[in-house]
């Protein structure tokens, strides 16, 4: 991305998000339930919870939530690849025209930065979403346009939709330096020399999208665990994401930031592969039937 054209961006980051979610919506309803469950837990872990959730649910109790994430991704992510390339439009390249890893990083941080405005709103009604499912009673919420109507009576725009805004750009920031700055150098140390990363072929973008979903949860797990029981937790139960991380750690355990790891990595590699290796496919098409887009 030398050279940023936002609706290439736009189509190109929608679909890659589409894909993202679609292929790893399941795991990430896993997360959360795992991460905001009561003490002592109801899951012994990660199969035992999807065990549960599949028994009590359906199958499609796995897909709790979806639909605020989906109405979020093609904005979301348009932001998102847009953001990364103009970090980069804002750097000077090395003579040879490539950008060094902190380069990449910071322009990935920037990315983080774009996309908390849309991110944050789409996050909190996904985990209410998510969690409501595990308990008994009726619903409160029937549908996310529903819960963020109520959040939005109950606590108005910011104390109540955009809560939570501080801990997303805690988790995105740095998480998406690691994310576009470990794809771009696997691609450069993936593709075979005498070709260019454009050229590289659907296997290698694949593995190289994996991995870097991987790196990027490794970073964003732990302010992703504050920012989940913040979000989900009754109006005044918290001050701010410090004491909630407080109070984890002293009732908890330091290992408490961790949980919902396992479905987190395992989720990790097939989303993140389908994410780009959807934005590759759909900007190499528009290229090719829009050059001049």
């Amino acid at each position: 991305m030398t050279e940023v054209s936002p609706v290439k961006n736009f189509l190109a980051g929608g679909f890659g998000g589409v894909c993202l979610v679609a292929a790893g919506h399941p795991l990430d309803t896993i997360k959360v339930r795992l991460q905001t469950q009561p003490n002592p837990p109801i899951y012994s872990g990660t199969f035992d919870c999807a065990k549960q959730i599949v028994t009590k649910e359906s199958f499609f109790g796995l897909y709790k939530g979806m639909f605020a994430p989906i109405l979020g991704v093609t904005p979301m992510y348009a932001v998102c690849f847009l953001g990364f390339g103009i970090g980069k439009q804002m750097q000077t390249p090395d003579s040879n025209g490539q950008f060094r890893p902190e380069q990449l990083f910071v322009a990935g941080m920037t990315a983080g930065v774009f996309t908390t405005a849309i991110m944050a709103p789409g996050e909190r009604v996904k985990c209410l979403l998510q969690i409501q499912a595990a308990t008994t009673g009726k619903p409160k919420y029937a549908g996310p346009w529903d819960c963020i109507k109520q959040i939005y009576r109950e606590a108005g725009l910011f104390r109540g939709v955009y809560r939570g805004t501080m801990a997303t750009l805690l988790r995105d920031v740095p998480a998406s330096g690691m994310y576009f700055m470990s794809y771009e150098m696997l691609k450069r140390a993936f593709t075979p020399e005498g070709q260019k990363t454009a050229e590289l072929g659907v296997g290698r973008i694949f593995v190289a999208g994996g991995i870097a979903g991987m790196l990027n949860w490794a970073v964003a797990i732990a302010p992703d665990t504050l920012k989940s029981r913040y979000q989900t937790a009754p109006e005044g139960t918290y001050t701010g994401i410090r004491q909630v991380f407080v109070e984890l750690v002293r009732k908890e355990g330091p290992t408490s930031l961790f949980k919902g790891l396992t479905p987190v990595m395992i989720r990790a590699f097939p989303a993140n592969a389908a994410c780009f290796l959807g934005f590759e496919l759909a900007l190499r098409f528009l290229n090719y039937v829009a050059p001049n887009l």
